[in-house]
């Protein structure tokens, strides 16, 4: 069992930037792939980024490459998503989400691959 908790959310302009940060807490941090979710009211859940157990391999939507980045500390039990640009396309429910059974070295993208996941923190971008 793993607990999630987003923080690092708010009302924001678009151009201005944003970090979220996820703390996890119950089991070995680098056990998990970890990735970050978003859902917009009215929308599906979508992947934002993800990243590997060792940090190494990252990957991100086309909607947000360029703009957002991942990472993670395992020796903080926490991983950031650093956000840029931030355009009103932005506004979400941002989440945090962690997956077991991944190898050291690979990241997952489907929301099913994901077992752990966070309340969710909002992300509000005004024009």
């Amino acid at each position: 069992q793993v607990q999630l908790v987003e923080s690092g959310g708010g009302l924001v302009q678009a151009g201005d930037s944003l970090r979220l940060s996820c703390a996890a807490s119950g089991r070995t941090f680098s056990s998990y792939a970890m990735g970050w979710f978003r859902q917009a009211p009215g929308k599906e859940r979508e992947f934002v980024a993800g990243i590997s157990r060792n940090g190494a391999n990252i990957g991100y939507a086309d909607s947000v490459k360029g703009r957002f980045t991942i990472s993670r500390v395992n020796a903080k039990n926490t991983v950031y998503l650093q956000m840029n640009s931030l355009t009103p396309e932005d506004t979400a429910v941002y989440y945090c989400a962690a997956a077991l059974g991944s190898t050291w070295s690979t990241y997952r993208e489907a929301s099913r691959s994901y077992d752990y996941w966070g309340q969710g923190t909002q992300v509000t971008v005004s024009s």
